[in-house]
This record gives C-alpha cells, structure tokens and sequence, in this order.
C-alpha cells in the first residue's frame, strides 16, 4: 500500500499559491508581460492548474483584483464598511503591489478594466447603493466609488502629494464626513 499524503494536493493552498504569485508579478511586469507560465513557475506548481483553479490568465486576473475587496466586503458589516475602506485606503503600510494592480486594471488593457468593474468596482457599488435611501442610489454609489478610486490613483501616481502625505486620520474625517453627506438621504 502505497502512502497517498505524499501526492494529495491541497486545492486551497494551491489557489493562494497561484493568486499571490499572480498578484505579485502582474504587480511587478504588468498583465501583458507576465505569461502563465511564469506564475505557474513562481508559485511551484504546473501550469495545467491555473487553468484548472481559474480557467484563464484574465480570471485569474480578475481574482486577484476582486480578493481584497471581497474580503473586506465579507468581513465588515455594512455599517462599518465606509470606516474600514477609508482606514485601509489611508494605511501607512498599504501593499503599494495592489495599488499598482488597480492602475495596471485602470489604465492597462481592456479586459483589465473590464475585470475591475465587474469583480471589484460592481460589488462595492452595490454595496455604497444601499446605504442611501435615494432614488438616484446607484448614481451616489458610482461617484463615491469613482472618488475614492481617485484618491487611491493619487496616492499612487504623487507618493509626495498632499493627499499622499496628509495625516491619515485628519483625511479618513474629511472624506467620511463628504461620503455620508452625499449618501444620506436629504430631507
């Protein structure tokens, strides 16, 4: 009988394998440079398994772009996900890898900028939606969304800027107290 632990693969740590050598390398090359079988390579495993775990180099895409958001969807109720969103956009020590993936999604090929809006920016709006009573929600949800997207894109392209260098709590206020007014219902 021949010991099975030796060759059982473990889906899960295989997936994150796949996701962090993705992020890392769309990160540093760029989507259009980075091949499969250069994440298959980083992340040590064949690369017949990201096909497997992802079916396509733009879904991988796509998960590494949606797995922070959805995290923090998932973990923060949505009566504190205003707060936490802007305590991590304004985080110290941010992961600059992410920011430059929101740019490459941004500003890089169209399937990039497809993946974001459906995987990342959809969900957050959907989200930002709910909280105003509004007829006009899902317009509130975009522009607070846009706004915030554009901040993050500052931060990243002027790393000296103001915005870049202002005290992270002072600027979370200010942004806060905007995005509630612009979401609560006017009466």
């Amino acid at each position: 009988m021949t010991d099975g632990g030796a060759r059982r693969r473990d889906s899960a740590a295989t997936r994150r394998a796949l996701l962090d050598a993705a992020r890392k390398l769309f990160a540093d090359k760029g989507f259009d440079r980075t091949t499969v079988r250069d994440i298959a390579a980083a992340a040590g495993v064949n690369q017949a398994l990201l096909f497997r775990y992802f079916g396509s180099k733009e879904e991988l895409l796509g998960a590494v772009l949606s797995a922070p958001g959805a995290a923090l969807l998932a973990d923060v109720g949505s009566e504190r996900l205003l707060g936490e969103l802007l305590t991590r956009l304004f985080a110290e020590d941010r992961e600059r890898g992410h920011e430059a993936l929101l740019m490459l999604a941004l500003t890089g090929p169209g399937v990039a900028a497809d993946t974001l809006r459906r995987e990342v920016s959809e969900p957050f709006v959907d989200a930002l939606s709910a909280m105003s009573g509004e007829p006009d929600a899902r317009l509130r949800g975009q522009l607070v969304l846009a706004w915030i997207l554009g901040v993050v894109l500052s931060r990243a392209t002027s790393p000296t800027g103001e915005i870049a260098a202002a005290d992270p709590e002072h600027a979370r206020e200010l942004m806060l107290t905007a995005i509630r007014a612009l979401l609560e219902r006017a009466d």
